[in-house]
């Protein structure tokens, strides 16, 4: 599943803060400099849809705020419900 997400660097706390329409608003302590906040937020994916690192692939945006990711941990509704459980487990 490609997914697009917008990270915000240097936030207070690594956290999905939601959907801005179809895009994932990413949160991450990280400076964005050297792939650290890229890092963190596939940290954070990971953790929110249960599923490896190596599973989660940066497809484009690797120096912009948006960015596109790869996701291969099942199907594209079950990733999504995912997401949606985190989200309410853990709101922003």
């Amino acid at each position: 599943m490609y997914l697009n997400v917008k990270v915000t660097p240097k936030s207070s706390k690594n956290r999905i803060s939601g959907w801005v329409g179809k895009t994932l608003k990413i949160c991450v302590t990280a400076a964005p400099e050297k792939g650290k906040a890229n890092d963190a937020m596939i940290t954070v994916l990971s953790k929110a849809l249960e599923i490896s690192k190596s599973q989660i692939r940066l497809v484009r945006g690797e120096t912009s705020s948006q960015k596109v990711v790869d996701i291969d941990g099942g199907e594209d509704l079950d990733l999504l419900q995912r997401l949606e459980e985190h989200l309410k487990r853990d709101p922003p």
